[in-house]
This record gives C-alpha cells, structure tokens and sequence, in this order.
C-alpha cells in the first residue's frame, strides 16, 4: 500500500505545504516533484478558476507510487488554501527567483525523507512550471534533477501565448479583429513599461485577464514572465529532459510552440519530444473534436470522471523507466 503524509516547511516567514507519496516497500525511491502552473493552481494542479478537484497532479503523483515513484507537490505561496493570507506578504517580493526558491526548497525537503533517493530526483513541471523546473536544471543546486519532464512548456514568449489565446476568444465574437488590435495596443503599452490601458470597449473577460498582469501582487514577476519562453534555457540543459505537449491543448500549441523548442534541441540527444493525440493542456484525455474544445476551453480538466490521458502516462513511465529508474538500479 502507498503512503500519503502532509509536509510542511517556512520559506520567507510563509508556511509552504505539500503532499508526499511514497510507494510501498521501503526504498529509497526515484522521485518527482510536481511543479504547477500559472496563477492559483494548487498543488493538485486545480484552480478556483475552473471546475473540478479532480486534478492531474494528484492522479498522476498515485500512478508513479504504483511505479514505485514517490513524489512531492506542493502549494505555491500564491495558491492554495492560504494564498490570499498570503498576497500582503508576497506583493513586489514575487519574481522568477522566488518561484525557483520554492522550487529549492521542495526538493531540499523531498531530498531528506527515507524513501527517497536524492540522486533520482526528477523535476515535473507544467505549463508556466516547466520555466521554473528549467531554471532549476540551468543552475547549481546542492541537489541536482537527474532529469526533467515538460508538460505543455511555452514555446514562445508568454506575451505571445496571451495574444494568441485572446485572438481566440475575440474571433468567436462580433467586431473580434478591432477589438484585437485594442488588446494588442494594450500588450504593446505593458511591454514598453507603461500601462496597458486597456480600451472600455473590450469585453469583460479580457479586460480582466489584461488586469491581471498588472495586478500589484504579480509585480516583478509577471513583467519578467512576460517575455520568456521554455525556449530561452532549453538549449542549455544536460541532463535528460522530455518535453510533452498534447495536440488537444488549447493554451500551448503542439506546433507554434513545438516548432522552436525542437529547433533549440536540435542534435541534443538528451532531450525528447512526445506530442500524445488526445491529451489536453493538463494531460487528460480529451475524445472531442478540435471545435468542440475550442467552444469550450478548459471543460474537462478537473471535473469528476476525466482521467489520465493513457498515451501521455506510457510515455512518461516508459521515459522515467529508459533514463531514470534504469540508472539507479545500474548503480
């Protein structure tokens, strides 16, 4: 039987918590730590912006105990449970360097449990957490990854990513390639450091994703997010790295994105692509057509009865098994 506890460690004078799995017997294991992605994702990779805890990091972190993978994920300081309790404290301190702190941190703790072998340790990221697994596998840390894994990596700067996003929720309404220009307008203002000034006219829901990034609480952070990509530091990894990216994601483009990060890792035999055909952005399985998810992005990533894309979990384990658990028993 798996084992499942709660850890929890302070970073900045804020409780971090976390979720560890270990697999029965009594190791040490080859492990993951789980980082998610953007905004209030939590540990479990769910979001109070969508429906369902049925989440896939949660899912996943008990298919790798049956593998006899642990694993740790975690609540970023501005997710989870407390993170509006946290929002005081974190407001001008967030960059790029205290997401890699937390990140830090996370493998320290996962590093020092009895079930875990600190040489097998594997960062796991999503989305906006595959920049933080990178940044942590392009520097020196007392506990270095063995590998990472990329799950739905921006191949192109996340001022792109938004405006391509955006492009398709105005499309679907009437008057959508003015009311482009005005979001492009507004992404041209923030980018050369003044702000976005979003135009009255623009709907809603866009005027507030506009409003997010310069929302105090994400400042430095989002101004440094704005203009990165997976792409800047891939080139620079050493050590095994799979990059997956489902062709059912509407957030992350298997080609706009795939494109330029399999030219940054051209002739690296170290990396590996895998583009699983009916995986969407969190790595469920999604049967609809490319209309029916495009009508209705982000349905089905959470919600009770979605599961594992069974494509994208071959991969990972048979990856994990090729370069990962190989090596340990090697040693």
């Amino acid at each position: 039987m798996t084992h499942t506890f709660e850890v929890t460690w302070m970073l900045d004078g804020i409780t971090m918590e976390g979720t560890v799995v270990c697999p029965e017997g009594d190791g040490p294991f080859s492990a993951v730590v789980f980082v998610a992605g953007s905004g209030p994702t939590d540990r479990d990779w769910c979001s109070p912006l969508l429906p369902g805890e049925n989440g896939s990091a949660r899912l996943m972190a008990e298919a790798f105990a049956d593998a006899g993978i642990a694993s740790l994920r975690y609540d970023k300081r501005a997710s989870g449970a407390h993170a509006m309790d946290n929002v005081e404290t974190l407001t001008g301190k967030m960059s790029m360097q205290s997401h890699l702190d937390e990140l830090v941190d996370a493998v320290t703790v996962l590093s020092g449990l009895e079930c875990v072998d600190s040489a097998r340790i594997v960062g796991f990221g999503n989305s906006e957490g595959t920049l933080h697994v990178l940044h942590y596998a392009t520097t020196t840390h007392d506990v270095p990854f063995a590998g990472i894994v990329l799950a739905a990596p921006p191949g192109r700067p996340i001022r792109e990513l938004l405006l391509a996003q955006l492009g398709q929720q105005t499309n679907q309404i009437s008057g959508g390639s003015e009311l482009m220009a005005k979001v492009r307008e507004a992404a041209e203002n923030f980018t050369v450091g003044r702000p976005m000034n979003a135009d009255p006219s623009l709907p809603d829901s866009v005027k507030t994703v506009l409003a997010g990034f310069e929302e105090p609480a994400n400042l430095p952070f989002i101004r440094e997010l704005w203009v990165e990509s997976a792409a800047d530091s891939l080139g620079k990894v050493q050590i095994p790295a799979l990059v997956l990216i489902g062709a059912k994601d509407v957030q992350i483009d298997m080609h706009a994105d795939g494109v330029p990060l399999e030219e940054v890792a051209a002739g690296m035999a170290n990396v590996t692509f895998a583009f699983p055909a009916n995986a969407n952005h969190v790595f469920k399985e999604d049967l609809r057509t490319p209309a029916d998810i495009a009508a209705s992005p982000g349905s089905g990533y959470n919600e009770p009865g979605t599961h594992l894309d069974p494509e994208s979990m071959q991969t990972v384990l048979a990856w994990l098994a090729q370069h990962i658990l190989s090596t340990e028993m090697a040693t």
